[in-house]
């Protein structure tokens, strides 16, 4: 099988999409692409052959991604950080269905529309403990959420899933302090490095974890093709 199915977007989006098996890219035709929604593919920046095959079967540049590691060592405890409960559900829902509007889940690859419920239903499930574990935030003045992050644990890694912070917030340190926040959180798990993806446009982010002492280890790009050619 050269391209698995991902059943969580599937089902979310409501088309069949799947993911290229790299390893049996040299079997991939475009006939099999075509009984696909979508078919999506992650390539390291370094993968110059991949890349112009994937090309050649009409696949299209989406979006550049980062992995970054943050080692950890002594943290401290931020003030103003809470666990987020489901009485923030709805405040969280909306923050996270608003701020997320570049990234490759966007038009026109994905209806907008479904791109901000899908954002919206990551950041849930994350205060429910599902797929992500969990969800801290922070409350401006009149008790809004001003921002949040959430973690995951799995096995001996922590990784950050989404870490947002609502626009009148932006500029006022509220993303040092939730990643200082994540830090202490997978430090109290026992570990010793935070795992962090990121897209390569978002330089804002990409500076704000160069700035904490975090290792850049990897460079990918996302690639897309669509059964038809509305795009």
């Amino acid at each position: 099988m050269t391209i698995d199915l991902l059943a969580w977007e599937s089902a979310f989006f409501s088309q069949r999409v799947g993911k290229v098996d790299l390893a049996e890219l040299d079997r991939l035709s475009v006939e099999e692409c075509d009984d696909w929604d979508m078919v999506q593919a992650k390539v390291s920046s370094t993968d110059y052959q991949s890349l112009d095959t994937l090309t050649d079967k009409g696949f299209a540049l989406v979006e550049g991604e980062a992995e970054l590691v943050i080692p950890i060592t002594e943290t401290t405890r931020q003030p103003g950080i809470r666990i987020a409960r489901p009485a923030h559900i709805d405040a969280l829902r909306h923050l996270a269905g608003s701020i997320f509007t570049g990234s490759r889940f966007r038009a026109p690859w994905f209806d907008h529309s479904l791109t901000q419920q899908f954002y919206a239903q990551w950041i849930e499930n994350a205060v429910q403990g599902t797929f992500d574990d969990q969800c801290l935030l922070t409350l401006d003045e009149q008790g809004g959420v001003s921002g949040f992050v959430s973690l995951r644990h799995s096995a001996d890694i922590a990784r950050i899933g989404l870490l947002g912070v609502a626009t009148p917030h932006q500029g006022a340190g509220l993303g040092q302090q939730l990643l200082l926040a994540a830090t202490d959180w997978a430090r109290s798990k026992g570990l010793s490095a935070l795992h962090i993806t990121t897209q390569l446009s978002n330089v804002s982010a990409m500076r704000l974890y160069l700035r904490h002492g975090a290792r850049l280890t990897s460079t990918s790009y996302w690639l897309y093709r669509k059964s038809d050619d509305s795009v």
